[in-house]
């Protein structure tokens, strides 16, 4: 099969075809055609030497897939040759054929064709994991979410909304805030020229934000703290800005904040299992009405897996795919 492989750690271009052996699905794996793969950060931080591979899993990048299921490990019992499933996997997206545990596996939502079934997975497993589960936000409550027009701010933009949240994003320029409020944010900040801990408290009668999902890091940290609401919840999930900063955590106490954060790639296949089973639950029916949706912002083709980096890493909105 034709597969995308690093040929050494640096920029996209160190991404190149290559040829490689069809993967052999384990006893509790499927193998899958795929027609469609996302491009997700992680992918651009594999590439770079930062964030190698779990044991086990494909060196090959690619977090998420969505094609045909050829053929099933002995002991799978949902899954059979010809079903159309979309997928978060530990690796090997980026790839003619991928081997998928079962568990992570979900069937298209009704009306997705493979490109916007393969935009699902690393976005809405991350969001329900961090914002849901972790972060515990509940209806009524207030989501401040950074980077709103990434994959992920997208996508948390339309969940909190759906159960009954108010959004406040953040976004680098007017057009992208006007995408935010497009999504559904209730207040959408320029993170350039306006003040995202100022703005939060105006838009929650200054109560601030019972859950932050940042991918910022380094000085958002304390303004997060400040933006927070009283026994608010910070959930990192990347550090764009550096894992490193100073820190007053005076408001952690007097708030009685909670700052977690989580990675998904390295968790079980238990984990994800739940994460799927929750998805199909409370998240594909509102796929399959149309009340959300994946945004799309580029299809090309595997071949030009580099040049969709380069585009990851430029300026972009939503989510970026390929086909093989």
């Amino acid at each position: 099969m034709t597969a995308v492989e690093i040929t050494a750690p640096g920029g996209p271009e160190v991404l190149k075809p290559t040829r490689r052996p069809v993967p052999v699905p384990r006893p509790r794996e499927i193998l899958v055609r795929v027609e469609a793969a996302g491009v997700n950060r992680p992918d651009a931080l594999q590439r770079a030497g930062a964030y190698p591979p779990p044991p086990g899993a494909s060196d090959i990048p690619g977090l998420e897939v969505a094609g045909t299921v050829v053929a099933a490990g002995a002991e799978v019992a949902r899954w059979a040759v010809g079903d159309r499933v979309t997928a978060l996997v530990s690796g090997g997206g980026y790839a003619e054929y991928c081997a998928v545990d079962a568990g992570s596996a979900l069937s298209w939502p009704a009306g997705y064709d493979a490109v916007r079934a393969a935009a699902l997975p690393e976005t809405f497993f991350t969001v329900w994991s961090n914002v849901f589960d972790r972060g515990g936000l509940k209806p009524g409550e207030a989501l401040l979410v950074h980077g709103g027009t990434s994959g992920i701010g997208t996508v948390a933009i339309q969940l909190a909304k759906a159960f009954g949240a108010t959004v406040v994003a953040t976004a680098g320029t007017a057009e992208k805030c006007q995408v935010c409020r497009d999504l559904g944010a209730d207040v959408a900040v320029n993170y350039r020229d306006e003040d995202f801990v100022a703005a939060t408290k105006a838009a929650t009668g200054g109560r601030g934000a019972d859950v932050i999902l940042d991918m910022v890091g380094g000085d958002y940290v304390g303004r997060n703290y400040e933006a927070a609401a009283v026994e608010g919840r910070i959930v990192q999930i990347a550090f764009l800005r550096g894992s490193k900063t100073t820190v007053d955590f005076t408001r952690l106490m007097l708030k009685r904040l909670v700052h977690t954060g989580s990675t998904l790639r390295a968790r079980d296949t238990a984990f994800k299992a739940g994460l799927a089973a929750a998805l199909e639950d409370k998240v594909w029916p509102l796929l399959a009405a149309g009340r959300l949706a994946p945004v799309i912002d580029a299809v090309l083709p595997l071949a030009d897996a580099a040049r969709a980096h380069a585009l990851l890493e430029a300026d972009h909105v939503g989510k970026i795919m390929l086909t093989p």
